[in-house]
C-alpha cells in the first residue's frame, strides 16, 4: 500500500476480541493511507488514467455506491492493477477498499463531482444524451 499511495501505510487495529475469527482487542487487522492536496490528485488521476483500465472486464464502476451523505467507496479485488506493484513479488493477491470522502452534501452532487473529475461510472454514456 506504502508503494501504490506515495506514502507510509498505517495499521489499523481491532476494537475488541472475536473469538471466532481468533482476534485479539488491539491486534493489526488492515492498513490505511490518507491522501490529501496533490498526492490525492496525482493518485487520483493513475487510477482512472492506468489502474480501473487494467481491470478485466471493465465496463466502468459502480454509480450506486454512494453512502448517502457524499462519500464513494470502490472495492479493488486485485492489488496487481496498480502498475507499481511488481507481480512476480506478489505473495497473495488481496484487494482494498478506497474511499472518496467529499465535501458534497448529497449523493447527486458527489457524483457529479466525481464525474468531472474523470471517474468512469457505467451509466455515464445515457446521463449525457
Amino acid at each position: 500500500m506504502t508503494r501504490i499511495a506515495g506514502q507510509k501505510a498505517i495499521a489499523t487495529l481491532s476494537k475488541k476480541d472475536i473469538s471466532n475469527f481468533k482476534l485479539r482487542k488491539h491486534m493489526p487487522i488492515g492498513a490505511r493511507v490518507t491522501l490529501r492536496g496533490v498526492t490525492m490528485y496525482e493518485f487520483l488521476d493513475r487510477l482512472i488514467a492506468v489502474s480501473l483500465p487494467r481491470v478485466r472486464d471493465f465496463k466502468g464502476i459502480n454509480e450506486k455506491a454512494f453512502d448517502g451523505r457524499g462519500n464513494y467507496t470502490l472495492g479493488v479485488t486485485e492489488q496487481i492493477i496498480f502498475p507499481e506493484i511488481d507481480i512476480d513479488k506478489v505473495t497473495k493477491i488481496t484487494g482494498m477498499d478506497i474511499t472518496f470522502v467529499t465535501t458534497a452534501q448529497t449523493n447527486e452532487e458527489a457524483y457529479e463531482l466525481l464525474k468531472e473529475l474523470g471517474m468512469p461510472f457505467k451509466n455515464i454514456k445515457k446521463d449525457q444524451q
